[in-house]
């Protein structure tokens, strides 16, 4: 399972260290033992004033947390621009979207990433795709990729590698954009 970061904010760092250490203390003095993993996950939230961490991962994201992606080129078409803001300011992709149009030319954003004249085992072809999406389902971006022909692999998945294709103007559009926010590809 892919990791997800969970920002943490304290408002006061003195009263969030004080009420982390009573908590540690707490549990150290009724268990007799350093607090699990959970439990310091638990620990750690509510000392930030949440419930639990599911309900720190549940909290919507401050706007000021999320970096804003420039505005699209005005040259994009509507799919391109739709398809640019399913990517955030470092060119990953945030979420998957609805549309099948839209997801075609989304894909161009990913498949940019892969190098052509190498060769990636089902693993790596995974590593790509976890570094370059938020939403953790390389399962589904591997599979669609291999579908629309632009990464082939070998029976059984042992090998893939990026097929050479000829992107239409609007996907063209949609990677240069990718490039200007700066992401590398």
């Amino acid at each position: 399972m892919p990791r997800i970061d969970v920002p943490l904010h304290a408002a006061d760092i003195s009263s969030f260290a004080k009420s982390l250490g009573r908590e540690l203390k707490q549990t150290h003095e009724q268990a007799q033992r350093p607090p699990g993993h959970v439990e310091l996950l638990n620990m750690l939230a509510r000392a930030a004033g949440y419930r639990n961490f599911q309900s720190l991962k549940a909290r919507p994201v401050p706007a000021a947390a999320v970096p804003v992606p420039p505005p699209p080129p005005a040259a994009l078409s509507d799919t391109a621009a739709k398809a640019l803001r399913q990517f955030d300011a470092h060119g990953r992709v945030i979420r998957w979207p609805i549309k099948y149009s839209v997801q075609r030319l989304m894909l161009w954003g990913l498949w940019m990433r892969f190098d052509a004249r190498r060769r990636y085992s089902e693993r790596e072809v995974n590593e790509v795709l976890n570094a370059w999406h938020l939403f953790g389902d390389h399962c589904t971006l591997r599979r669609e990729l291999v579908e629309m022909k632009m990464l082939a692999r070998t029976d059984g998945g042992a090998e893939y590698r990026k097929l050479p294709r000829r992107p239409d103007a609007e996907a063209m559009a949609l990677m240069r954009a990718l490039r200007a926010r700066g992401s590398p590809g």
